[in-house]
């Protein structure tokens, strides 16, 4: 039997808020864009930086807290798999898209809790539960 692992594991900036829908089943999903950005020295010592876009897809519950939590410059910690699933546009091509489906969301940002934590500093941790529910 072979073994395999589907683990993704990024932290990051939100690039803009959440897009939240229901499927036609009425299962909430939401869906946004996270940054991953690295840096280096290149042989002439001049900094350069690489930044990734990532597709993130959180379901149900997990949709809820993204949609009340999560807003366009959010630092967060995502925890997932990745998953590949086609399309057909428009004009007939088949397209591809790479999704991150979250399993669980950390949220990095220092804010004062909303149930008046005296100004600590405050981590939502959400996690999803159950099999995720493809509309597409």
């Amino acid at each position: 039997m072979s073994r395999t692992l589907n683990k993704v594991m990024l932290i990051g900036n939100v690039g803009k808020d959440p897009d939240v829908n229901f499927t036609p089943t009425g299962v909430k999903v939401a869906q946004f864009r996270m940054a991953t950005s690295e840096s280096w020295k290149d042989k002439d010592g001049a900094i350069q930086e690489h930044t990734d876009w990532h597709t993130i897809v959180a379901w149900r519950g997990l949709a809820d807290i993204v949609e009340r939590l999560v807003h366009r410059g959010s630092r967060i910690y995502v925890e997932g798999k990745i998953q590949t699933r086609s399309y057909d546009d428009r004009e007939g091509q088949k397209r591809y898209v790479t999704e991150i489906v979250a399993e669980n969301i950390l949220l990095l940002d220092a804010r004062k809790a909303e149930a008046g934590m005296n100004g600590d500093a405050e981590h939502h941790e959400a996690t999803t539960g159950g099999k995720d529910e493809i509309p597409f």
